[in-house]
């Protein structure tokens, strides 16, 4: 393992880090977690047990990510971002006898490549972020995110398009078509998603 971890970081010895991957102060990495290469993993960040991790993501400082969470190859996790794991949270059952992990079934919060989550912005599960799409800071998504998607508030909402340089598309009066302001991509909007041309 080619991997960079602080003294003070807690890696399990089960987990796979990729080469490249830098873990910092606090953080901890439960066992059987996958991490791809060139990852960069912020102080206090959380990776629960099995999670899957592409190449070249960047978790936040004390970014929360909870098992069975898969996050693509690209994303951004910003600082204090959770990605929660359980639909029906309880502390206890209804009998008020304390939860043990085989008394709940945890469900996982996808986030495709490229996708970036804003700081303190929350994903309750089971939700997917789809490629390349932007959550705002302190959002709080309940349902899917499509591709290209810029969300933002409490329950998140899309109130525009995002381009894989992150700035928001502008829409092209002549064509329809959205365009990227940095990289002239274009994109073009059907049934609600938009796909690259």
């Amino acid at each position: 393992m080619n991997a960079r971890v602080q003294p003070t970081a807690q890696v399990d010895p089960t987990a796979d880090l990729g080469d490249g991957t830098t873990v910092w102060e606090l953080a901890q990495i439960r066992e059987k977690a996958r991490l791809g290469t060139g990852c960069v993993i912020g102080r206090g960040a959380y990776v629960g047990p099995g999670v899957r991790i592409g190449d070249n993501v960047k978790l936040q400082n004390h970014a929360l990510v909870y098992e069975p969470a898969e996050l693509g190859d690209g994303v951004f996790v910003g600082p204090a971002v959770v990605l929660t794991n359980d639909h029906y949270p309880r502390s206890v059952d209804p009998e008020g006898k304390l939860k043990r992990g085989g008394d709940w079934e945890p469900v996982g919060v996808t986030v495709a490549e490229g996708a970036s989550l804003g700081a303190r912005s929350v994903c309750v599960a089971p939700v997917r972020v789809g490629r390349w799409a932007l959550v705002a800071a302190g959002a709080v998504v309940t349902r899917d995110v499509p591709d290209f998607a810029l969300v933002a508030g409490v329950p998140a909402r899309r109130i525009g398009w995002v381009g894989r340089a992150g700035l928001r598309l502008e829409q092209d009066a002549a064509t329809g078509e959205w365009v990227c302001p940095r990289t002239a991509s274009r994109y073009a909007e059907r049934d609600g998603s938009l796909v690259e041309l």
